[in-house]
């Protein structure tokens, strides 16, 4: 079996819109970062950037900042590359290949954030006191994941990698990243490490257009792992998309407007004291 999944970034982009209004969330909570120095700029670390889409909002917020995008995907780090360099405000982006469940800070951090990625990462919150150590007094940790495993998008997708003509081949590919604490045990912990911390939850009623639009959405992200293991095998993948396809039509009618699709996250925000 394959050790991760292979992700396609334009796949990811096709409902960045919706994607993105949970970061824009998370990133108005955020306050001001500390200021060591007037020549010192703020260094920020997107941990599990992605195509870079986010990442470069850093740069709107924080226009002088150094921000470094952290990705384990070499698909997803080479969409990111193109953003690469100076931004507007005199600051600078770039991205480098790191694995999230085992990355260490090098150097000191103002904010380390990250966009719906440490639900792939089991037992993330174990990393929590190392990287609030390389926060700067005064810096901000920061992250949002999905928090919809329990939903019919999801729970079908688990019930099918588990039927008997798929079981063999693709075992818990479809339940392998459900590593999400509630918001009150994301609250607990980051108190418990000192912090002044927040965490709370939101429930996005997105409208979704187009035929078959659940899947289209599934296929940028928790479809990922089992499209990767039937890459090799086009027609068993067209039967399994045909079968999760046809359960997710009826679990997911259209509308007149479109296909409402409720998607709930978890936010939390750790704030170092000075």
């Amino acid at each position: 079996m394959h050790s991760a999944p292979t992700w396609d970034p334009q796949q990811y982009l096709r409902h960045s819109s919706h994607r993105t209004r949970p970061f824009h969330d998370l990133l108005a909570r955020i306050p001001e970062l500390p200021t060591p120095g007037p020549d010192v700029p703020p260094r920020i670390a997107d941990l599990g950037c992605g195509p870079g889409n986010v990442t470069a909002l850093l740069a709107d917020r924080w226009p002088t900042a150094h921000i470094t995008g952290f990705d384990s995907s070499p698909e997803m780090l080479a969409k990111a590359a193109e953003l690469a360099g100076p931004t507007p405000g005199g600051g600078h982006l770039d991205f480098q290949p790191a694995d999230a469940a085992h990355w260490i800070p090098e150097g000191t951090y103002d904010l380390i954030v990250s966009n719906a990625a440490l639900q792939w990462v089991p037992n993330h919150p174990e990393s929590f006191p190392v990287w609030i150590d390389s926060l700067r007094p005064g810096g901000t940790f920061a992250f949002q994941v999905p928090g919809n495993f329990t939903s019919p998008s999801h729970a079908l997708l688990g019930e099918l990698c588990d039927a008997p003509q798929w079981r063999d081949r693709l075992g818990t590919h479809g339940r392998r990243f459900v590593h999400i604490l509630d918001p009150a045990d994301y609250l607990t912990r980051l108190t418990d490490l000192g912090c002044e911390a927040d965490a709370w939850e939101t429930t996005y009623s997105q409208l979704l257009q187009g035929e078959d639009p659940v899947l289209d959405w599934v296929k940028g992200t928790a479809l990922r792992p089992v499209l990767t293991e039937l890459a090799d095998d086009p027609d068993a993948a067209a039967d399994f998309l045909a079968e999760y396809r046809d359960q997710l039509r009826k679990a997911y009618p259209p509308g007149p407007h479109g296909t409402v699709f409720p998607f709930r996250r978890i936010f939390a925000l750790a704030h170092k004291r000075n």
